[in-house]
C-alpha cells in the first residue's frame, strides 16, 4: 500500500528586508563624516562636492554607506550612527540643513542658530539670513557647497566672521572680520563653490543679541 505525499514545495531564497530609510540625522552624521575627511585631505573638494550632491539625494541607510565606505568611518558595517533622543532635543528649532536643488531655500527672520549649519544649492539658490538670529553658540560653521548655484549669508556687523572655503571654477568670497566686542560669536563659513558662488558679508546696522538668551 501506497501513501500519496504532498508535492515537493521549491525552495526559494528568502526575500531581504526592505533597506531602511534615511533620516535627516543619518544624512547629518554621512555629512560630518565627509566634512571630516575633506578637512584631512582624504577628499578633494570637487569629490567632497559630489558626494554632498548624492548625500541629500539619498532615500535609504545603504546608499548614504557607500558615500563613506572607503573612509575610516566607514569600515563598519554597522549602519551610521543616529542621534540620541538627548541629542535631538538640543538641538535648536528650524532645520540644521538648508537645502536647493533646482530651486530656492532660505532660512531668516528670528531663529535661534545651532552650532552647525549645511547649505547646499546644486543648480539653485540658498540664502542665510543671521542678522535678527539668536546665537545659542560662541561659534558657528556654515558648511556651504554651491554646485553651478549660490549661497549667500548675510551676518550680523559685530560679529568676528571667517572664510575657509574654496572655489573651483566659482568664487568663494566673505568680508572677513574681527569682532571687539568680548563673547562677540564667531560665523566661520566653509566649504567648495564649484561652477558656482559662495558669499558671506556683515549688513550694516544689524547687531547680534545676547549670545545666550537672545535679550538686547
Amino acid at each position: 500500500m501506497t501513501t500519496d505525499k504532498p508535492p515537493a514545495v521549491p525552495l526559494g531564497k528568502p526575500t531581504p528586508p526592505p533597506a531602511v530609510r534615511a533620516s535627516d540625522a543619518d544624512r547629518d552624521r554621512v555629512a560630518d563624516i565627509l566634512r571630516e575627511a575633506l578637512a584631512e585631505g582624504r577628499l578633494q573638494a570637487d569629490e567632497h562636492a559630489e558626494r554632498i550632491e548624492v548625500l541629500y539625494a539619498a532615500k535609504t541607510v545603504p546608499e548614504l554607506e557607500k558615500l563613506i565606505h572607503d573612509l575610516p568611518a566607514g569600515q563598519s558595517n554597522q549602519p551610521p550612527p543616529r542621534s540620541t533622543a538627548r541629542e535631538k532635543a538640543s538641538r535648536p528649532s528650524g532645520p540644521r540643513n538648508v537645502v536647493a536643488v533646482l530651486g530656492g531655500a532660505d532660512r531668516g527672520g528670528s531663529w535661534r542658530v545651532g552650532a552647525q549649519i549645511n547649505a547646499v544649492a546644486v543648480c539653485g539658490g540658498v540664502d542665510i539670513d543671521l542678522t535678527e538670529a539668536i546665537f545659542d553658540h560662541p561659534e558657528v560653521v556654515i558648511t556651504a557647497t554651491a554646485i553651478c548655484g549660490g549661497v549667500d549669508i548675510q551676518v550680523p556687523e559685530n560679529v568676528t566672521l571667517v572664510c575657509e572655503g574654496t572655489g573651483i571654477m566659482g568664487s568663494f568670497e566673505a568680508g572677513e572680520m574681527v569682532a571687539t566686542a568680548p563673547g562677540a560669536p564667531v560665523v566661520r563659513v566653509r566649504g567648495v563653490a564649484i561652477w558656482g558662488a559662495v558669499e558671506a558679508s556683515a549688513v550694516k546696522g544689524k547687531r547680534v543679541q545676547n549670545l545666550r538668551d537672545g535679550e538686547g
